[in-house]
């Protein structure tokens, strides 16, 4: 293993701190043009993003990314293998690693009971349930590596940032739908070919493969958006991390009529966003706002004005119209704090028990947070036994992988917001704002399936931005030497 930046035959410096690490393999003769497929290496992620309705439709959003992992992982076997193509490494990916190995190894601790868990249950179901979260973790990682190793001529920066920016517009576009008609649901073409003992194992299965507008939870007399994805909570987190790439892709960097698009999907969203009901959401909306203003307060303070000026426009816009009735309601019926709470602390209680590999997947509580008699029955299939750890990404990874493993994992983003904390491109601004956003929801929201995609791709393009930005100081210098002058990269986006 060596370091991008300590080979002068990939940019032209040696001894760069931080770089990204790549598999040194010897040289050999480039490959024929071959068929489309290889013509068109980026095919898995535009299909992943640009046909995510399709994915939706079908009952697959949960697993499209692992399922599309398998070409892109065959593709970059033939990197390797055949054209002698080095595999790039992000920063960091070392403590991404050390949690894959957790993880794997917390394969151990299925036998084992939790604290103030229900004690039992069938091994193999446990078995089945830490195999998706694995193949799910498995995936996202060929997502990273994949989308980082592609060249700019293959799937540039501006392409995907774009791409993301398409889910987000269909995210808003769903949204609108479901608020205009909650009760729209219609059963998958796979629901047929997936047995009905699997989809009714497992709730996450069943949903996806009954697609509907909203999710059932009655706020106002109407469920919470839902669509394109699974559940509404899903909604909310991924319309946080994909609007910054329609600001990005499509407002900043796009064409004339991109730009339309995306002011206008921009001023539209403020509906869903307030009938999703999603307390999360906004407090991450409203903690991005202040991010933004804060680095472009350092930045450019025209722009800072203009961006503080339209704020106060849609504060006014809300204030002046029938949504600051709704938000005032949801804000003051917080049905979900109680249990929400306890489930926490259920976790932290296992977390003290097991620290280093956790308990390797989720359990069932004892009855409610109300009494340990409060389970579910014949006649209320929704009390208690709540879902240990699928409250929020932080307590999933505390009780399944142990404080060992929710270090390496958070370590892993953390060191990326450090890493690219000085790219002041809009590629820099939007990834680390993805990343931060992504401590933040990680005590409401689990994030594996497409979000967990969604975050890795931020960080590809934080990633081969650095990258390119070194690629460009390294091209400049030798021009700035022979001119007698000095050279900065300034890492404008591509």
């Amino acid at each position: 293993m060596t370091t991008a930046m300590q080979r002068p035959s990939q940019n032209g410096r040696a001894d760069s701190p931080g770089a990204a690490s790549t598999v040194v393999l010897p040289d050999r003769p480039p490959p024929a043009r071959g068929n489309w497929f290889q013509r068109q290496p980026a095919w898995p992620l535009v299909a992943l993003l640009a046909a995510w309705p399709l994915w939706w439709a079908l009952g697959l959003v949960a697993y499209i990314a692992v399922l599309l992992a398998i070409p892109m992982a065959w593709q970059m076997y033939k990197w390797v293998a055949r054209e002698g193509r080095r595999i790039l490494l992000p920063p960091g990916f070392g403590l991404w690693l050390l949690f894959l190995v957790v993880m794997f190894l917390g394969v151990a601790m299925l036998k084992l009971n939790a604290p103030e868990t229900l004690p039992g249950g069938i091994f193999s179901h446990k078995v089945a349930s830490w195999g998706l979260r694995a193949v799910a973790y498995i995936g996202a990682t060929i997502v990273l590596l994949y989308a980082g190793n592609l060249k700019e001529s293959e799937l540039s920066r501006r392409r995907l940032a774009w791409l993301l920016g398409l889910v987000a517009v269909y995210t808003v576009v769903f949204g609108l739908a479901a608020v205009a008609d909650p009760s729209f649901h219609f059963t998958s073409p796979l629901a047929s070919v997936v047995p009905n003992t699997i989809q009714q194992a497992d709730v996450s299965i069943l949903d996806a493969l009954h697609p509907a507008f909203s999710q059932k939870q009655s706020f106002g007399g109407t469920g919470r958006i839902a669509a394109p994805f699974t559940f509404s909570n899903g909604w909310g987190d991924n319309l946080a991390s994909l609007l910054p790439w329609l600001v990005v892709g499509w407002c900043l960097l796009g064409t004339r009529r991109q730009r339309r698009i995306g002011i206008a999907v921009m001023a539209v969203a403020i509906v869903p966003v307030v009938f999703s009901f999603d307390r999360g959401l906004w407090i991450g909306l409203v903690l991005a706002a202040g991010y933004v203003a804060v680095r472009l307060s350092a930045k450019n303070p025209k722009l800072l004005v203009a961006f503080v000026s339209a704020i106060v426009i849609v504060a006014i816009a809300v204030a002046a119209s029938p949504l600051l009735g709704l938000i005032n309601a949801r804000l003051h019926r917080g049905s979900s704090d109680a249990g929400r709470t306890n489930q926490a602390v259920v976790a932290i209680k296992a977390t003290l028990t097991s620290p280093i590999l956790g308990y390797g997947d989720t359990r069932r509580e004892q009855g409610a947070s109300q009494s340990i008699a409060v389970g579910k029955s014949a006649n209320c299939s929704d009390c208690g036994n709540n879902e240990i750890g699928a409250h929020g990404q932080l307590w999933l990874l505390l009780f399944a992988n142990g404080i060992v493993g929710t270090i390496f994992y958070l370590g892993f983003f953390g060191y990326g917001i450090w890493r690219f904390r000085r790219d002041k491109t809009p590629y820099g601004l939007a990834g680390v704002l993805v990343l931060l956003l992504s401590f933040v929801f990680s005590f409401v929201y689990e994030a594996l399936g497409p979000t967990l995609s969604f975050v890795m791709l931020a960080y590809v393009l934080l990633w081969r931005n650095d990258m390119a930005g070194h690629e460009e100081l390294a091209t400049d210098e030798p021009a700035a030497m022979e001119g007698g002058g000095t050279s900065i990269a300034a890492g404008v986006p591509a």
